[in-house]
């Protein structure tokens, strides 16, 4: 499983490698499914990733921020005690059996 947002460092490669052979730079991007580190003398430039990667990476965000907004919905809605809860659900079920 892919942690690139914990506390691994990024793989840095030159911007030449790019240049000199995009295929072994691109196979080297899918092979290590996470995002690599191009510096250009020496410091850091870009950050290039697998197009699947990206996509993993944007579904995970899309969960994280659905996860947010759900945690503060439930702060802010009224609560009811869990007692309260399932004594209404069981005077439902009471009531469905006497029907």
């Amino acid at each position: 499983m892919n942690h690139f947002f914990g506390h691994k460092a990024l793989i840095a490669k030159p911007s030449s490698i790019i240049r000199s052979d995009y295929n072994a730079f691109s196979l080297m991007c899918h092979e290590a499914d996470e995002p690599i580190l191009i510096t250009r003398n020496g410091e850091s430039d870009l950050v290039v990733m697998s197009h699947e990667s990206y996509n993993a990476m944007i579904e995970r965000m899309k969960i994280t921020i659905e996860l947010i907004e759900a945690d503060r919905d439930l702060g802010a809605a009224p609560s009811t005690p869990a007692s309260q809860v399932f004594s209404g659900l069981r005077e439902m079920i009471v009531e469905q059996v006497r029907n």
